[in-house]
Formats: structure tokens, C-alpha cells, sequence
């Protein structure tokens, strides 16, 4: 096993990688078969981690295995989850399992063991400042860097920078909560759960699949437990996730082109439309609730005390005012407009990610193109657009989702955008990119083939 943990960083590359998410790693995975790249991925975590916060036991992938690193672009790649379960022994356990769909637990631990065998990969170091330099007609990043257990900075410079930062967890104005340590986003669920199950009440706010998970796991403790759990969304219903096989044509090549190519009002418009493609929840999951809600109340015992309400919106937190403490929502029902105020010791809030611009960009900010909303201008390989002309690039990985569409931030379409990146970086085709993938088209002239 190669080990990641070099503590030195080389004085020049060609790309430098900020942050170790899925989408960074599979692309220092790729990069293997292009050795004339010099690369390196810096995360300031100490090791790979993945939504540590949201490992409820029995979770899982809501995609296929194949949304691995690699398949999607190399299916014999060493770094495949298939030769993960080969080299674990559980090849054959798998293929008896016959489950497409693996726990999330088992995607962590999958990418950990795929990281510990990157070179490329240097954990526990922070990327501190990014500046441009410019000399004769050519352009390069100069990165300093900290590496965070000795304190030790390291200038290097890049070609190339890629970000994969990630998104951050997204809280509105009206419902945060600073110092109160018995509300927090659902990211930060397992770090509080224990503390939560041992609460009079627990109120979750949000309608998406973290919600719906979190609510789960709640059911099934509420019963010896007696906590009053409530579950509260401003959407319309507690609705499923799309998850027809056309309808999953929208998370591919095809439709991420086709998206591109139309105006961008045209695709704000469009998107706002779309919550169901990537924002509901799998119709799994709200049968598991229906079903732990049902054996609840079952042979003659009292009905749980759950509470479901869609159209509500919590419009302020505040404070509560027993002496227990705890919080007093603000609520209205949307179709009814009638407000009513509601008392919890507990909140979870399941209000999303939105993408995180790093800091360390900040000394090239005005280098950034924007639209007319402020977001970045990304091209449709993926490149940031710059105000400079010097042939340095910055790429950007689940940072398009205003620009490409849903399968921005979708685990099957990482190896695909990790091939078009590969192909930008190299001027040559080192993974197939085909303009013909799906069975539907989705516009007029998308007649190609390939």
C-alpha cells in the first residue's frame, strides 16, 4: 500500500487539487494513466471523510455501485469499488447480496481505501492563499499551503488548479440559532444524536432526503424512548424523488449538455422546476416511515407522538421561554395562511448545502468572471472563467450546478467531468467522452451519435 502522507510538496506541478471530496479523488484516480501530469491534492482534513454527520446505520448510495471513482470512465481501473470487494474478500458476498445500491458506510470506507493509495493525495493540509502570476504571455498559481500538524507553510506553483471543495451546510437567516447547541444542521446529526434521544422533543425542519433519514431513525427510537417528534416542510407534500429509468436520463452526459447550451434564464427557470429530480425523497425510505409509523401505534398501543405537516413554514427560531429552554418556532401553514407557534428542545435542521467558494481564492477574486447573479461563470468543460490571458486554468468540480444542471453534484457524472478535465488538462482523449449515452433526446439538433 502506498501511504499519502508525504510532508513536503513539490516546487512546481501542473495541477493542483483543492480538496479531497469523491470528485478530486476519482480525478487523482484517473490521473494515474497520465503520468506526465504532475499532480497533487491537498484536503485539510486529517484523512478522507465523507457526510460523517448523516452514517445512520442502514443508510445508503442513492445511485449505483458503478458511481464509484472510476467506473463510469474505466471499469478495470486497480481503484474500482469491484476490486475493493476483490482485495476485502467480499466479491462473492456481493454477488450473492445482488444490491446495487451500497451503504453509505461502505462507500466511506471504500474511498479511504482507494485515497491511502494515491500518491497524489496529501491529507491534513490547508490551502492558505492563491495568487496569479504573470510573465511574458504565460500565467502560473502560486499556492501557499500549511500543513496543519506541524504549522509548516510551503510556497509551490501550479499550471492548473482544480476545486473540490464540496458544499457547506446551508442555514437561512431566520433560523439560525448561534450558540445553541440543541439546534443544528443535519450534517451535524451523529455528532448529536445520543444527546437528542435522551430530549422531551425534537422538531426537524426540511423536506429532502436528509430529513426524511434523520425522521426515520427518529421512529424507531421514539417508542421506548417517548420524545414527541416533529416533522415539518414548507413543500407541498412529503413527495418521492424521481427515480424512472427516462427520468434518470436527466443525470447524464446527454442532458448536462443539452442543459448547457440553453440560456441562462431559460435554465434558472428550468431548474427551479426540478426539486424532484435531486431534491425529494426515495420512495424507500418514506414506505420505511410509513411502515415504523404503522408498528408503532399497532396491537392496541397508544399512537406515537409524531407529527407530519408539509406547506408549513418555520419562519423565526427563538428562544424558548419555559424554563426547560429549547425553542419556540414560529410556524405557518402555507395553504391555510394560518400561523401558530410550536415549543421544541431539540432542532434539526435539513435545510441543504449550497457551494463554498474557498478563501484561500480571495487574492484573485476580481479575477473571476460572474454572471449577473454573482456566481461563477463555468464553461462547458468545466473551467472557471478568468480575466487573464496567461493559459493558467481553474477547474471546478460540483460547483456548476447553475450552469450544467442537476447531475452537477450527482456521484455518476463525476467520472464523466473527471474525463472531460482529464481530456482539457492533456489535449488528448485519454477516457472516452461520447455525445450519445442515453435513449431520449432532449432537444432539437442533439441528433448526434457516438
Amino acid at each position: 500500500m502506498k501511504h499519502n502522507a508525504e510532508s513536503y510538496l513539490p516546487d512546481t506541478l501542473d495541477l493542483l487539487g483543492i480538496g479531497i471530496g469523491p470528485f478530486n479523488l476519482g480525478l487523482a484516480a484517473l490521473l494515474e494513466r497520465v503520468p506526465e501530469t504532475q499532480a497533487v491534492f491537498l484536503e485539510r482534513k486529517p484523512r478522507f471523510e465523507w457526510h460523517a454527520g448523516m452514517m445512520i446505520d442502514g443508510t445508503t448510495l442513492q445511485v449505483p455501485f458503478f458511481a464509484d471513482l472510476v467506473t463510469m470512465a474505466d471499469p478495470t481501473h486497480r481503484l474500482s469499488f469491484l476490486n475493493y470487494l476483490q482485495e476485502h474478500g467480499r466479491l462473492y458476498h456481493f454477488y450473492f447480496l445482488e444490491r446495487f445500491h451500497i451503504s453509505r458506510a461502505e462507500y466511506d470506507h471504500y474511498c479511504r481505501w482507494a485515497a491511502e493509495r494515491l500518491e497524489a493525495c496529501r491529507f491534513g493540509w490547508e490551502v492558505a492563499e492563491v495568487t496569479l502570476e504573470e510573465n511574458g504571455g504565460e500565467s502560473r498559481f502560486a499556492v501557499e499551503a500549511e500543513e496543519l500538524a506541524t504549522g509548516r507553510r510551503t510556497r509551490c506553483y501550479a499550471r492548473d488548479l482544480v476545486l473540490g471543495v464540496g458544499s457547506r451546510p446551508r442555514v437561512p437567516a431566520r433560523l439560525n440559532a448561534p450558540g445553541a447547541p440543541n439546534a443544528f444542521h443535519s450534517s451535524a446529526y451523529m455528532a448529536n444524536r445520543e444527546r437528542c434521544l435522551q430530549g422531551r422533543s425534537i422538531t426537524v425542519i426540511g423536506s429532502g432526503q436528509s430529513a426524511a433519514e434523520i425522521v426515520l431513525d427518529l421512529i424507531r427510537e421514539q417508542k421506548k424512548l417517548g420524545f414527541r417528534l416533529d416533522w415539518f416542510t414548507r413543500s407541498q407534500g412529503f413527495f418521492p424523488m424521481e427515480y424512472s429509468k427516462l427520468g434518470l436520463e436527466h443525470f447524464s452526459p446527454d442532458y448536462t449538455r443539452y442543459f448547457y447550451g440553453l440560456p441562462q434564464d431559460h435554465k434558472d427557470e428550468i431548474r427551479a422546476g426540478q426539486n424532484l429530480l435531486y431534491k425529494g425523497i426515495s420512495a424507500g425510505t418514506i414506505a420505511d416511515i410509513y411502515d415504523a409509523l404503522y408498528d408503532a401505534g399497532e396491537a392496541g398501543a397508544a399512537a406515537p407522538q409524531v407529527r407530519l405537516m408539509a406547506c408549513t413554514e418555520v419562519e423565526r427560531l427563538l428562544p424558548g421561554e419555559g424554563e426547560g429552554g429549547g425553542f419556540r418556532l414560529d410556524c405557518r401553514q402555507l395553504q391555510q395562511d394560518a400561523s401558530f407557534q410550536h415549543d421544541s428542545e431539540f432542532v434539526i435542521l435539513a435545510t441543504g448545502y449550497e457551494h463554498a467558494e474557498p478563501a484561500c481564492l480571495a487574492p484573485i477574486a476580481s479575477r473571476l468572471q460572474r454572471d449577473s447573479q454573482g456566481r461563477l461563470a463555468v464553461s462547458e468543460h468545466y473551467e472557471l472563467r478568468l480575466n487573464a490571458d496567461g493559459g493558467s486554468r481553474i477547474f471546478i468540480q460540483n460547483g456548476e450546478l447553475h450552469t450544467h444542471g442537476v447531475g452537477a453534484p450527482d456521484l455518476g457524472l463525476g467520472a464523466h467531468r473527471n474525463s472531460v478535465i482529464i481530456r482539457e488538462l492533456t489535449g488528448r482523449e485519454v477516457y472516452p467522452v461520447r455525445s450519445r449515452n442515453v435513449f431520449q433526446q432532449f432537444g432539437v439538433g442533439d441528433e448526434r451519435k457516438g
